[in-house]
């Protein structure tokens, strides 16, 4: 059962840049607004009632750098088969893509199209199930049931035409990965034991040069010497400079890796061990722009030395200045940036900690594309990066476009009469999402709302508004404060959005956990930018309002779990039968796919 809040706020929407200094709380006025409920009675003894309150609008022009050269001719290819239905009971399991395909990360099936305008099977996902999949705007990678990392695209094989029908090449092999995160020039791999393990994104930098040792085999106590592991592929291993417990690690040999989670934005990298401890990696020379690092001077291995002489101690200082303290440089005067050569992975293979959060146990990271967040224990969130959009949520009067100290993210000032929580933070480009539980300090239940904040342009906030600075975190009032049956404490419970993603480009998708009450799946809502099709309707305009995904029969797209008669690697062999699987929604540069993932609670 779905129930709609019963109040929407109306924030006082200004341009970031008329913000005076002096920190104020944004005045809100309610009103009430109708929910609209349809109910319908099936053979079986439970009723939903869904919500359902949509406004599209779409009064933001199209910019000029948007159309493409010879639009007419991609219009006649835009066209895409119509989505296949796949019964409950279908022992098969699908991929869907969508969106733009500009450089053949979605699909290599039709090359010549460059955008799907509804969801597509992709036959290259046919019964696998992976382990994670990423996309960015030319290439993208994925972890296969076996642990082992696939890369594909333009951006991978190369301009060349007779790389658009490549399919995925196996890439990194016998390291066990579980997540993937992708910046321009890298491919960054954790594995199950903690070790994070750096690739380049194009296939002609990842050959080992001549005379130099696999990877596999340095240290001399790895095993790619018995198994012949990775003797042709080049790529290095991402290790915390300072040592790390040994209750962080997984396994006692494993106590300079504990990582168990990385995220990454356009220029730098983020990691958390399991002792709540956070770190970050710069990219490259950029990574520090707008103080996203959380802290300026790092070293990097001796760039004069030879590959020979890459594992030396030696090491040389860098100070990575971010731009509101250094004029238009972002290395200070004694860095000589000429030798560096920041798009090979041995740039800087090394994790620092970040000093303002030492003492500090943090529970999730999040990178948005110039933005870093941390949420505690206690569920209270820092943000520090980039803030020009009001990206980091750190109200409608802050006028500062670079946060370079951690500081906390105000959640609760948009109800001050309840005790708020953060349960989840996702960042993407230039929109942040708070997912936030608020308990009334007098008689109420708990309600769950998401909020977004940071650059609407394209309708990403969720609220019917287009704004392209919002400061302070708005609610998406078509995905808070629902609620639904559940048939096991009969009684209304509070629907937790289970995944946001955001896209670099503006667009999102979020699935609700309305799968109690016997429902078979979870809803698919969409919303934001929409110039490539990435919403999957069919239109290239754009939604302000989260809107559901529907197949052509007008049913709701539903994501599910299920038992896996068989699983299959990306070579197409049995890797196991019996396996549960659930379908997990990934957004990229105008692009959207539904993949099945190994279910992992």
């Amino acid at each position: 059962m779905l129930r709609g809040a019963s109040s929407s706020i109306r924030p006082h929407v200004r341009h970031i840049r008329n913000h005076t200094s002096n920190a104020s709380s944004l005045k809100y006025r309610n009103g009430l607004h109708r929910v609209a409920l349809v109910s319908s009675v099936a053979l079986t003894s439970a009723t939903f009632l869904w919500y359902q309150s949509r406004t599209i609008r779409n009064d933001v022009d199209v910019p000029a750098k948007e159309v493409r050269e010879g639009s007419k001719e991609r219009k006649s290819k835009a066209t895409s088969p119509a989505i296949e239905i796949v019964e409950p009971e279908s022992e098969t399991l699908h991929g869907l893509v969508w969106g733009s395909n500009e450089f053949h990360t979605v699909t290599s099936e039709d090359p010549s199209s460059d955008a799907l305008r509804t969801p597509l099977v992709a036959k290259w996902l046919e019964n696998v199930a992976l382990r994670d999949f990423q996309l960015h705007q030319k290439h993208a990678a994925c972890v296969d049931a076996r642990g082992d990392v696939y890369q594909w695209g333009d951006g991978y094989f190369g301009d060349a035409p007779s790389s658009h029908a490549q399919n995925p090449r196996l890439t990194l092999t016998g390291k066990n990965i579980v997540k993937l995160q992708l910046t321009e020039s890298r491919v960054y791999a954790l594995s199950a034991s903690g070790k994070v393990y750096a690739l380049a994104s194009e296939a002609s930098q990842q050959l080992l040069g001549p005379g130099r040792p696999t990877p596999a085999s340095s240290p001399w106590w790895s095993t790619g010497w018995l198994w012949g592991e990775a003797e042709q592929m080049d790529f290095v291993e991402v290790v915390p400079t300072s040592r790390l417990a040994w209750r962080e690690s997984y396994v006692f040999w494993h106590s300079l890796n504990s990582i168990i989670s990385i995220t990454a934005g356009q220029s730098h990298l983020l990691a958390l061990t399991s002792k709540g401890r956070v770190f970050a990696h710069p990219v490259n020379l950029k990574a520090n722009v707008y103080g996203q690092l959380g802290f300026r001077n790092l070293d990097i291995p001796n760039p004069s030395h030879s590959h020979a002489l890459e594992n030396s101690p030696s090491r040389v200082p860098l100070e990575l200045v971010p731009k509101s303290l250094a004029n238009t440089r972002s290395l200070s005067a004694s860095n000589n940036s000429d030798n560096i050569d920041d798009r090979s992975i041995r740039f800087c293979p090394s994790f620092f900690e970040i000093p303002a959060l030492k003492g500090v146990e943090i529970v999730q990271i999040a990178a948005g594309g110039q933005t870093s967040f941390a949420r505690t224990t206690s569920g209270r969130v820092l943000g520090w990066g980039a803030n020009q959009f009001g990206q980091i949520g750190l109200g409608g009067n802050s006028i500062m476009d670079t946060i370079i100290v951690p500081t906390e993210v105000v959640l609760w000032q948009a109800a001050p009469r309840a005790t708020t929580k953060c349960l989840d933070v996702t960042a993407g480009g230039d929109l942040t999402a708070f997912t936030v539980e608020r308990e009334p300090r007098d008689a109420g239940s708990k309600t769950i709302d998401l909020l977004i904040c940071g650059n609407g342009q394209w309708g990403g906030l969720g609220n019917n508004l287009y704004s392209n600075a919002q400061g302070s975190p708005l609610r998406v009032k078509g995905a808070s404060g629902l609620e639904e049956f559940d048939d096991h404490t009969k009684s209304l419970q509070p629907i937790v959005p289970q995944r946001i993603a955001i896209s670099p480009t503006g667009h999102i998708l979020l699935t609700l956990d309305t799968s109690r009450g016997g429902v078979e799946g979870r809803d698919l809502l969409a919303w934001g930018k929409n110039y490539d099709s990435e919403l999957g309707n069919g239109k290239r305009s754009s939604s302000a309002v989260p809107i559901n995904l529907s197949t052509p029969s007008g049913e709701r797209l539903m994501l599910c779990q299920r038992k896996a008669k068989e699983v299959k690697d990306l070579k197409g062999k049995v890797w196991k039968r019996g396996v549960k699987v659930e379908q997990r929604a990934v957004v990229g540069y105008g692009n959207s796919v539904v993949y099945w993932q190994i279910y992992n609670p």
